[in-house]
């Protein structure tokens, strides 16, 4: 498999996993730039006249920047194809809160990974269910973490295959493809921001400095939330 699909084009390799688990296969998207390139392919693969048999869904944590959703309202009109939003679990969110306030996360890496947990690990596990593979926008050189990882593996946690088409892309690769596509992005993006995700857990990086920097910033851990366990 790994073979097949690393001789394909992203378009092709898309198709491929489509035709080969029909009805099974979800893509994950952030609505970072890796995300809109796959999102970009899905919604204007015209291999078998029109979009791929792949559902495309978000996380809405309730904590995202408003250029974010202001990119998830220009997505969805230029494509003209639904993203299906899971949000946290109402409950879950509003003890923590009540617990420990708005702000915990700041105050240990195991409130941040509780936050984490609640607003964006629950939501996939729901957001994953019946499906047999996960395509991701993940690209080797994004952290160290992501190093090893292969287009084609097995995720244990989640119990699916994981399709990572950009994973040998660099980042060059990645502005030229939006570029010539004029594929939307964030406008963050031009304000320094590499690697956007909640609002108060990310920050605009300085040049020169790794792209992940900027994402859970006071923290000196692996820049990871948890959606991304390598095995």
């Amino acid at each position: 498999m790994i073979d097949t699909l690393e001789n394909l084009s992203l378009e092709e390799s898309l198709s491929f996993i489509a035709n080969r688990y029909p009805n099974k296969v979800v893509f994950s998207t952030s609505f970072g730039q890796e995300d809109q390139i796959i999102t970009h392919a899905i919604f204007r693969n015209t291999t078998n006249g029109g979009p791929l048999d792949i559902k495309v869904f978000t996380l809405d944590t309730g904590r995202l920047f408003q250029e974010t959703y202001e990119l998830m309202d220009r997505t969805r009109s230029r494509y003209k194809q639904s993203i299906e939003t899971y949000f946290p679990n109402t409950g879950k969110v509003e003890q923590l809160v009540t617990s420990k306030g708005f702000n915990s996360f700041y105050e240990s890496v195991e409130n941040r990974k509780e936050c984490c947990f609640i607003r964006k690990i629950e939501p996939l596990k729901r957001a994953l269910a019946g499906a047999e593979v996960w395509i991701t926008g993940l690209r080797a050189e994004q952290s160290e973490n992501r190093n090893d990882m292969r287009i084609w593996e097995w995720d244990e946690g989640n119990k699916v295959w994981k399709f990572n088409p950009l994973i040998h892309w660099t980042y060059d690769q990645v502005l030229a493809y939006i570029s010539i596509n004029n594929v939307p992005d964030n406008s963050l993006h031009r304000k320094g921001f590499v690697s956007i995700g909640c609002l108060p857990c990310t920050r605009a990086i300085e040049p020169n400095e790794h792209p992940r920097a900027g994402r859970w910033w006071w923290e000196e851990s692996k820049k990871e939330c948890g959606l991304h366990q390598v095995s």
